[in-house]
């Protein structure tokens, strides 16, 4: 039980302490003229009230990342609950507030714009594919995720709803009209309560989990895994499949840590917020919550399960954590808190992924200067949403994994943009320029030895990380020296 409360103490106490530290860098200016002010369309840029743009913003980055995330890496043990509240409080949140800082501060554009003004046009391009993949992957897998779990609900045995390729096209008939709809027609009055909903679960099996798990993770667990001796001198060890901590781990949990489709959000409420001081909570805030949700549920997977991690590895391979998701919910909720906790994780994804689709719209017009008619908002939602019916019927396994890698890579990019934004403000760029260092040297040692990259030995995957985040380090180091070296000139 310490564990989990001294995980969850810590994401409060970066809020409370850690998060003005990070806004005294940003510069922001609540006397500024914000974008929703300047830009008032009535499609994109409506006033919407900060207590709902904080819970629009939570459900747009959570989905069922910080739910099916955490329960794959539950795999790994207790430090999994590390990596979530370190990964959270350094890298995920800092990173998903100077993604809303840099947004409001530009006009709501999107991330490649933004990149284009501090960088250059290559760089601006190189983030449009990024993020136009991700963003892509992203529909595709809350399309397959919420109608895998609808279609195998008990409650549907028998009936069409209890077929899959219903549940994909109802989907994508609400996301043809979620993606095209003025924001305030239906997320601005729906997905508040859905927020709201979220919050209620996540501390109702938290609750449950405190009270009636069997066992949970202990101090013990966590520091064992840094005692050399207990697993032969491998610090990182593996889980029961064999994979290593490092890099997998740190894919495996990305939303929750730290992701990069939180980045491609950020315009949807920076073109919303009245006012630059709502930027903490709504997005600091936001991440945080879902560092909470993720603490939870990779708990729920450590300690809802009396035969360990092999009860929860052969639950996940009969039905992945949606199954698990199910098993918790019934055990600790009953039945009917069981098909409650389904609908909601169902619904959860869904409203990320019409987000998701939504802000690819919005990249591509912003991308190509495309005028906001109708007409061409149709012209560009229907070609990505048949090209998206047509993705679900690949492996979804596949898709995850590509999910994965690009959400980790986005969320290196806004690190090292938001370096270059703190380093011509002449502020303190460490709080971002470190996790950008991490970051790359996870996603370089992942792409080296994953299946999805070069396929190399695992054995190469440490050594290669460290070798890129002293390179980095040095690098950022010469950098920082050079730049303050040039403000002392001027």
């Amino acid at each position: 039980m310490l564990i989990f409360l001294i995980c969850i103490g810590l994401l409060l106490l970066a809020y409370k302490f850690y998060s003005p530290f990070v806004e005294r860098q940003a510069g922001i200016d609540p006397k500024a003229q914000t974008p929703q002010a300047r830009f008032d369309d009535g499609v994109d840029y409506v006033k919407v009230h900060p207590l709902k743009a904080y819970l629009i913003q939570f459900l747009n980055v959570a989905g069922v990342g910080p739910i099916f995330g955490p329960i794959l890496g539950a795999l790994y043990g207790p430090i999994a609950l590390v990596w979530i509240v370190l990964g959270n409080i350094i890298g995920g949140a800092v990173h998903d507030y100077f993604s809303g800082v840099l947004s409001i501060k530009e006009d709501g554009k999107s991330l490649p714009e933004i990149a284009g003004h501090y960088f250059n046009g290559y760089f601006k391009a190189v983030m449009l594919l990024f993020t136009a993949m991700l963003l892509f992957f992203v529909g595709v897998v809350f399309i397959m995720s919420p109608a895998g779990l609808l279609s195998n609900l008990a409650l549907f045995e028998g009936t069409i709803l209890a077929n899959n390729t219903f549940w994909v096209l109802v989907i994508l008939a609400y996301y043809f009209l979620a993606t095209l709809l003025p924001i305030d027609k239906i997320i601005t009055k729906l997905y508040p309560a859905f927020g709201l909903l979220m919050i209620v679960m996540t501390v109702s099996i938290g609750l449950a989990i405190l009270f009636n798990a069997p066992e949970l993770p202990v101090m013990g667990d966590v520091l064992a895994y840094f005692d050399h001796s207990h697993y032969n001198n491998e610090l990182l060890a593996p889980n029961p499949d064999g994979l290593p901590v490092w890099p997998l781990l740190f894919v495996t949990i990305t939303c929750g840590a730290i992701s990069g489709f939180h980045s491609t959000q950020a315009p949807i409420m920076a073109r919303c917020l009245t006012n630059e001081r709502y930027v903490r909570p709504v997005y600091y805030g936001a991440m945080i919550s879902e560092g909470v949700v993720a603490c939870v549920w990779a708990t729920a997977g450590m300690a809802a399960f009396p035969g360990g991690y092999l009860e929860l590895k052969t639950l996940l391979d009969q039905g992945g954590p949606g199954l698990v998701v199910n098993q918790v919910a019934s055990s600790y909720l009953g039945v009917a808190g069981g098909v409650m906790a389904i609908i909601a994780v169902a619904v959860f994804p869904i409203t990320s992924g019409d987000t998701a689709f939504r802000s690819l719209r919005l990249t591509l017009i912003d991308a190509f200067n495309i005028p906001q008619s109708v007409r061409n908002r149709l012209l560009v939602a229907i070609p990505i949403l048949v090209i998206a019916y047509l993705m679900t019927k690949i492996d979804f396994s596949l898709i995850w994994r590509y999910f994965a890698f690009s959400n980790m890579l986005l969320s290196t990019s806004v690190l090292w943009l938001a370096t270059k934004y703190l380093f011509d403000r002449g502020a303190f760029h460490w709080i971002v320029s470190l996790p950008a260092i991490m970051g790359t040297s996870v996603t370089v040692s992942y792409i080296v030895t994953a299946g999805i990259g070069l396929g190399l030995p695992q054995s190469l995957s440490q050594p290669v990380g460290i070798a890129v985040a002293v390179i980095g380090l040095m690098a950022l180091t010469l950098t920082h020296v050079k730049h303050k070296r040039q403000r002392q000139v001027l």
